[in-house]
């Protein structure tokens, strides 16, 4: 049974990351919560993830899984999963069903097979980032919340590892490129991109890029686009082949939309993370790479700015 949701924010470690709309319920920080009024049944959550869980001492189920099928070295250390390298879920009681937060250990060829994943059973991606530096292979972390019924979440916890497994069990050792040719420098058609986009580009040194910006503040100080508060893609290569890679701004209710818009547009999602604290509006920042003819790019970006407008939208609808 597909699991629905709506709007939440999650705040993980020293990454701020949103949820959108359509997908889970407001935490307000600084709101009060009421204690809930029952436990989670944590043998319903084993029959949905097929996996033993554990149970905290304030009624929280959780679920972990060790990340031991890939070898990680951090610095030349030999990492253990207890070390930080254990992907875990765990549910909370939240009104009649549960609240879920997570965090997913994906090596780079992992993150569009896990996110799609969990998109397809209902669960948010709340973040994307890393956690060391001189790791081999890279490691990165994928933060997912939800709420719903707790069995609908397990098994969305469930579909996202084994869909990371699958991509284990089609190749053991992470890949190290995303594969297709390689875009080689060439023409661009700076018109033609600018007609596919709606927007005005730029073109220099063999770089076609549309730039567009938003507004907020910071300590009373307004900031735009020159302080860099812009969504941005950027075209390399050729009109045959090319590469894209860009960055979304976006408010907190059109995280998820946004990122399931590049899913569908085909391209690869590689980070998600906020760029500044105490702004306001709160803003968020999603990063993404694609290869491809440059037009059927350009179209795909287009296609993710009409999605964030339309969530956009319906924010605002009376």
């Amino acid at each position: 049974m597909r699991q629905t949701c709506t709007p939440w924010t999650l705040v993980v470690a020293a990454t701020l990351v949103a949820t959108g709309a359509g997908s889970a319920t407001p935490l307000l920080s600084g709101a009060r919560q009421d204690a809930p009024d029952h436990r989670l049944d944590p043998d319903a959550i084993l029959r949905a993830a097929e996996q033993e869980p554990s149970v905290a001492a304030d009624g929280v189920v959780r679920l972990t899984w060790p990340r031991d099928d890939v070898a990680v070295r951090v610095d030349g250390v030999a990492l253990h999963p207890a070390a930080g390298l254990t992907s875990w879920a765990a549910f909370a009681p939240a009104g009649e069903g549960a609240m879920l937060m997570g965090d997913t250990v994906v090596f780079e060829d992992e993150v569009d097979a896990a996110m799609d994943a969990a998109f397809e059973h209902g669960l948010e991606v709340t973040g994307l980032h890393n956690h060391f530096f001189f790791d081999r292979p890279k490691a990165f972390f994928m933060h997912v919340g939800g709420h719903g019924e707790p069995a609908d979440l397990a098994a969305g916890v469930k579909a996202t590892w084994d869909a990371i497994k699958e991509v284990r069990r089609a190749r053991p050792a992470p890949a190290d490129g995303f594969g297709g040719g390689t875009p080689a420098s060439g023409e661009l058609d700076a018109d033609a991109l600018a007609e596919a986009l709606g927007r005005e580009v730029t073109h220099q040194a063999g770089v076609v890029k549309v730039t567009i910006g938003r507004e907020g503040s910071m300590g009373g100080v307004r900031v735009g686009a020159s302080m860099g508060l812009t969504t941005w893609a950027a075209f390399s290569g050729s009109d045959v082949n090319a590469a894209i890679d860009g960055d979304f701004i976006m408010t907190a209710p059109e995280v998820q939309p946004v990122l399931r818009a590049l899913r569908a547009a085909g391209l690869h999602v590689v980070a998600l993370h906020n760029h500044m604290t105490g702004e306001t509006p709160a803003y968020y920042f999603v990063h993404f790479w694609g290869k491809g003819p440059a037009l059927e790019l350009a179209r795909g970006f287009r296609s993710v700015l009409d999605s964030q407008a339309a969530a956009t939208r319906d924010r605002d609808a009376p």
